[in-house]
């Protein structure tokens, strides 16, 4: 949505000491008057951030040479998403080309006073907020201020129409039905069918034993994700799924399932 026109609302600078990914770092007030940005708050382990990553690679493709910087500050949602190596590979996977900043304590997020993943936060040249958007879609309203805030600081620009929506549930106009709401573990443990041995951890299960399975009792939604990692998991974070999981082996972690929507 757009900010009351009244509103003057100023992008945060970023954290100090951080570290960046794909970059040495950056500075917003080195930004302002070069530049506009597009900050996306996301999360390799949630799959509504690998959903929306198609359209943040290609405006970064479209519209980096006619001055938009897209930066990425990855706030992990769970507890595995604290590791830089992981963090590193799994942006290098999904095809991440542009500045990302580690945010592991959060402190962008509560710059911004983000309200969930993915937060979107388009700034113009002058650093002042233009457009900001939670969760999935709204993807052409978004390339629309994009592409405003480019052509006042070139009117002679000749820019391509917006990307047509890559998912039928991303249509404008399109009804969705409600999707079940994601389970977190362990807390949510009551709405699985659990079978062999299991253990508590912080903010996951953990087989203790090869064959231990999992199954959501019911849900509706387009798709589902278990959010993995631990022993035997190649790739930590959403792979897809039927709502069943079996652990291949002794401390493989379920960390919870997510669901999408569906037309």
């Amino acid at each position: 949505m757009r900010p009351p026109p009244e509103a003057d609302i100023r992008a945060p600078e970023f954290p100090p000491q951080k570290e960046w990914l794909n970059v040495a770092f950056l500075r917003m007030a080195k930004l302002v008057r070069h530049e506009a940005t597009l900050i996306e708050f996301f999360d390799v382990g949630r799959i509504n951030s690998h959903r929306t990553l198609p359209y943040l690679r290609e405006w970064h493709a479209r519209y980096a040479e006619h001055g938009l910087r897209v930066v990425g500050i990855h706030c992990p949602g769970y507890s595995f998403g604290v590791d830089r190596d992981l963090v590193a590979a799994a942006t290098e996977r999904m095809g991440i080309t542009y500045p990302v900043l580690l945010d592991p304590g959060f402190e962008a997020w509560r710059e911004y006073d983000n309200k969930g993943w993915p937060g979107r936060y388009l700034f113009d040249v002058e650093g002042k907020l233009r457009w900001v958007h939670y969760g999935e879609g709204a993807y052409r309203d978004c390339e629309a201020a994009i592409q405003e805030v480019l052509l006042e600081m070139e009117g002679a620009l000749e820019l391509p129409d917006p990307m047509d929506p890559i998912r039928p549930e991303e249509a404008e106009g399109m009804l969705l039905e409600p999707q079940t709401a994601d389970i977190a573990l362990p807390g949510g443990a009551d709405r699985l069918e659990l079978a062999g041995a299991w253990s508590e951890g912080e903010d996951y299960l953990e087989a203790t034993e090869p064959g231990a399975r999992a199954r959501v009792r019911s849900f509706s939604a387009g798709e589902a994700y278990a959010v993995l990692a631990g022993e035997g998991v190649e790739e930590p974070g959403p792979m897809p799924t039927d709502g069943t999981v079996e652990a291949p082996v002794a401390g493989f972690r379920l960390y919870g399932f997510q669901f999408t929507p569906k037309a």
